[in-house]
């Protein structure tokens, strides 16, 4: 005997939030890669912490493809086993994101520090570094408008022509327009970069935090209607 009245509403809705889940799983996948490719190919950062949220929140993004399977399969079949193992799953998931947003959160106050080292040593490795290397720290430069760690003094001793600064420096770029120009506010960029990176990653995180939690709150809906759908069904079983 399957579930009636009330019950059946609760069935429909749990197949509702099982897209939404799918729909959130394929969102956290996207938004994971996105800060992780931030992270790691806009800038060349080594702590370990800062790829922790973007990981967490992709591993936990392909797990709600498979646990979707369960809520839905549970609720059409209605299958009392398939229905409390996706709660509870889905339950571990919940705790999961709340622990990725609270990593995200962590990190986001530590980047200050992350970024002012990552980036310095970005700039001590430049000369000698390939072209690959070279060119993702150009186009950081260029990109965020700005020149070293700090100011444009940072490149201090670069080049062979004294006070000379990448060209990716100047405001017109064009070959060989940073040499000699480090103090010429009018051909470079004098801001540093570790403050526009900090910002510009700190809006990525904050997005890795945002997602985190809305899709918890929709998930713990999904538990509730699960539990009460668990109910159903068992209360279904009593009266056969």
């Amino acid at each position: 005997m399957g579930v009636a009245g009330g019950m059946k509403c609760v069935k429909y809705l749990v197949f509702f939030f099982n897209f939404i889940f799918w729909l959130c799983g394929l969102a956290l996948i996207v938004v994971g890669i996105m800060v992780q490719v931030s992270l790691n190919k806009t800038l060349k950062i080594t702590d370990p912490t800062a790829s922790a949220a973007p990981i967490i929140l992709i591993g936990v993004g392909v797990v709600i493809f498979f646990i979707s399977f369960f809520g839905c399969c549970g609720a059409f079949k209605e299958n009392h086993c398939m229905v409390a193992t996706f709660a509870v799953l889905l339950s571990l998931i919940v705790i999961v994101e709340i622990a990725a947003a609270i990593v995200g959160y962590v990190f986001r106050n530590k980047l200050s520090t992350i970024v002012h080292d990552s980036f310095t040593d970005m700039i001590s490795k430049y000369e000698k570094g390939a072209p690959e290397f070279r060119e993702t720290v150009d186009n950081l430069q260029h990109n965020l408008k700005c020149c070293g760690v700090n100011s444009s003094s940072d490149w201090k001793g670069f080049g062979s022509v004294v006070d000379s600064v990448p060209d990716s420096c100047c405001k017109n770029v064009t070959k060989g327009c940073g040499k000699g120009t480090m103090t010429d506010s009018d051909k470079v960029y004098q801001q540093g970069c570790s403050a526009a990176m900090e910002t510009a990653l700190k809006n990525n995180i904050l997005w890795v935090i945002v997602a985190a939690v809305v899709i918890a709150i929709l998930q713990l809906l999904g538990i509730v209607f699960a539990c009460c759908l668990m109910k159903g069904i068992r209360e279904g079983y009593e009266v056969m």
